[in-house]
């Protein structure tokens, strides 16, 4: 079967169109090769989503040794507002998985060195303070103490509600819910205190 007559110059458009479309093919699969930015931002395996997990993890661990809940505890005078024991260990791990969240978002965003830098200080000194409160609290049993110690952790959160605003706004929004708990729980300490003060 010979098919159709060959028109003058009909080889080479054929030749160049079949170069064309090979190249094409080669580029796109070098595109499909490469991983997508979405891919590399969320991978779960990925370094700064293991640190950061795993620091969730750690201060979750520890803060839940450092706060026994016995007769001290217990018999201490509590405001209205106070919430039910059960309520803290959700609420801290939903607060605590935010933040790593967090930390993510703003180490991805980060641009530079400095800017990596200031996230590593800016959540480094809020575990820090975030460590300190619970054995202040309950181990040492001076809710005085604590209450000086949880203006620190507070400024600790603002420090990073706006250190990480500049790197990436939706990294210093992930902080308000921690925020807004950590300043419920120095209310009730402070309650706490002056209904229950002098502590020796």
């Amino acid at each position: 079967m010979r098919g159709f007559p060959r028109q003058p110059g009909d080889r080479p458009s054929r030749v160049a169109f079949w170069q064309n479309a090979c190249s094409a093919a080669a580029k796109s699969a070098t595109e499909k090769s490469q991983p997508l930015p979405h891919d590399r931002h969320f991978s779960l395996l990925s370094t700064p989503v293991l640190v950061a997990a795993g620091g969730a993890i750690a201060l979750g661990g520890v803060g839940g040794l450092m706060t026994p809940i016995g007769p001290w505890y217990a018999n201490l005078r509590k405001p209205r507002l106070q919430p039910p024991n059960w309520l803290f260990g959700p609420a801290w791990t939903v607060i605590l998985g935010l933040a790593a969240w967090s930390a993510v978002e703003a180490w991805n965003a980060a641009t530079d060195d400095a800017a990596r830098t200031s996230v590593v200080i800016l959540f480094a000194t809020n575990a820090l303070c975030h460590l300190l409160w619970s054995p202040l609290f309950f181990r040492l049993r001076r809710p005085d103490w604590a209450l000086i110690e949880v203006v620190f952790l507070w400024g600790s959160l603002v420090a990073l509600v706006l250190g990480l605003r500049p790197i990436s706004p939706f990294a210093s929004a992930l902080i308000l819910p921690y925020l807004a708990w950590v300043s419920f729980a120095a209310w009730l300490n402070w309650a706490i205190v002056r209904l229950n003060k002098p502590f020796v």
